[in-house]
């Protein structure tokens, strides 16, 4: 576990836990009483309310129940006083029965006429409760019912004998609606009737046989009761209330949040060092952006003309082999710090180190313009190169006698440039022939050698003085390639770098003018001077002084 986050997890939080727990903390007296005040209210008053509530339902429930019996009863009492007790009154001989009773006088309806005619009064009275009386063979003449399809189901049931009664529950929350559907069984006077009556679509029925359905509908709609729950929503809103007062007395924590504050500015520091360690992995403006909230870690490319610069050193396996493996790291890392350092003085983005090798480019995130990008790309080359001489200097001083060369390649041209990879892992990075170009003149250069394309050669003439190489053609590039190597800087580039190297066997020189301050510049000059005479005298054959 890292140093930082074990102290979060330990004193941090003891001491906030201690802080708001302890007697002497700042949530003591009437705060504790009202806390548990609120806590108690909390568990007692939500099933007192919930009861409260169902009692209340209850009532009314039982109160639209026997409203909606009585609705019934009484449709059932004016049916029977107009419909038969009526009839049977004003009939002026026999009585008779009959499915067409109205076209009859002194005719009364038959049970199923009754049942129907019935259905049709208990529905225009009750407002939640409807009655049907419906057969799939209703006799002549009389007007059918459609059967949907719970109907339908529920009458093939009742007939197979596999069901007694059909229910069905069905609506939204809201509007919840039952269905009950019970039989109509026929009796011996029944079949005797229907056997006998012409206008009968079936005349063999027996005693049991299940003629048709009565279908009770109550349709119940929730809204209608939301109200009921009086108690319980004046529950809700003093469990609001309290909350509001907790979080009132939540204000006197003030002094234990001011140290909770202070522990996470010791964590945000911690977060700080490791987030600095990770920008050593990744390019500057890709951290910012992430760090910064700036930009978003999506895949996303865009298309530029940039400079892009490739270098790798020259037959490092061979020179490593003299070496001790700690040495070969050590000496590897130093020499990619001062070349990243290089870069990063010029204004270049190093995209990626490849082994020794190194690949830097101009003009993105931001560019100075092409040439001005092709400049700095030139300038830094040769700084590098510069810095090389003077690391292999300070290596022969510490006892390596490896020498390291470098290969350059630079090339101006278009690629694309942005965020590659996948979703658990993006690179920030260049892809294309003209990246892929850079790379390739890189292995045309000579050791310590640095060649150009004819487009960046194009955009710095002014600043080098370059010999121009075989063409050659490149996959992905639709013209033919022309390098220049470059010999020598202009005058002006030279006396502005102000720094002299020189090395080859027996011969290592190196002087850096802007780093030599008065004093050492005479000792030097004094140096310089006694070596010109030794060669002086070697060149003229003047014999060489006795050694002191």
């Amino acid at each position: 576990m890292m140093p930082g986050a074990a102290k979060l997890d330990g004193g941090f939080i003891s001491m906030v836990t201690a802080k708001l727990l302890s007697p002497s903390g700042t949530a003591t007296g009437f705060g504790w009483y009202a806390i548990l005040a609120a806590v108690l209210f909390a568990v007692m008053g939500l099933p007192t309310a919930v009861w409260l509530d169902l009692t209340a339902l209850s009532d009314k429930t039982i109160r639209n129940q026997g409203s909606e019996i009585a609705h019934i009863i009484d449709s059932m009492r004016s049916f029977y006083s107009s419909d038969v007790v009526g009839r049977v009154l004003k009939a002026e001989g026999k009585v008779t029965t009959s499915h067409r009773y109205l076209e009859s006088n002194g005719a009364i309806p038959i049970p199923a006429t009754r049942s129907i005619e019935l259905a049709k009064r208990i529905g225009s009275t009750a407002d939640g409760v409807s009655y049907r009386f419906i057969s799939d063979l209703p006799f002549k003449g009389r007007e059918t019912h459609p059967f949907d399809p719970f109907e339908s189901d529920a009458l093939a049931s009742l007939r197979a004998g596999t069901a007694q009664e059909v229910v069905d529950v069905s609506g939204s929350l809201f509007d919840r609606k039952l269905r009950l559907v019970t039989p109509v069984v026929m009796g011996p006077v029944c079949v005797a009737c229907h056997n006998s009556h012409p206008e009968s679509p079936k005349t063999d029925w027996k005693v049991g046989d299940v003629r048709g359905i009565q279908e009770v509908t109550v349709a119940q709609p929730i809204e209608a009761n939301v109200f009921a729950f009086k108690y319980l929503l004046a529950y809700f809103g003093l469990l609001a209330a309290a909350g509001l007062s907790f979080l009132a007395l939540q204000r006197r924590q003030a002094k234990v949040i001011g140290a909770m504050n202070r522990e996470l500015t010791d964590a945000n520091d911690f977060l700080a060092t490791v987030s600095m360690k990770i920008a050593k992995y990744i390019p500057p403006h890709v951290y910012k952006n992430v760090f910064s909230g700036m930009g978003e870690a999506a895949m996303s490319t865009e298309r530029k003309k940039l400079t892009m610069f490739y270098s790798d050193i020259e037959e490092l396996a061979p020179a490593a082999d003299k070496l001790q493996p700690e040495d070969v790291t050590d000496l590897i890392n130093t020499y990619l710090s001062a070349m990243a350092t290089i870069a990063e003085v010029h204004g270049g983005v190093v995209d990626k180190f490849v082994g020794e090798a190194v690949l830097v480019f101009f003009g993105a995130p931001e560019s100075r313009g092409a040439a001005e990008d092709a400049r700095a790309c030139v300038r830094m080359a040769v700084a590098m190169k510069r810095r090389l001489h003077q690391l292999n200097h300070e290596w022969r001083r510490r006892g390596i006698q490896t020498t390291l060369q470098a290969r350059m390649g630079i090339n101006t041209g278009y690629c694309n440039i942005g965020s590659f990879g996948s979703n658990e892992r993006m690179d920030y990075t260049i892809v294309g022939a003209e990246a892929n170009l850079a790379a390739k003149l890189q292995t045309l250069a000579s050791p310590s050698g640095i060649v150009l394309s004819g487009e960046t050669y194009g955009l710095v003439r002014d600043l080098v003085k370059a010999r121009a190489g075989a063409a050659f053609d490149m996959p992905g590039i639709g013209h033919r390639i022309e390098p220049y190597a470059i010999e020598g800087l202009d005058e002006a580039e030279e006396l502005r770098s102000q720094v002299i190297s020189e090395h080859r066997d027996g011969l290592d020189l190196y002087i850096d003018m802007e780093a030599l301050d008065q004093d050492a510049l005479v000792k030097a000059r004094a140096r310089l001077a006694v070596v010109l005479d030794v060669i002086d005298r070697e060149i003229t054959g003047i014999a060489k002084p006795a050694a002191r």
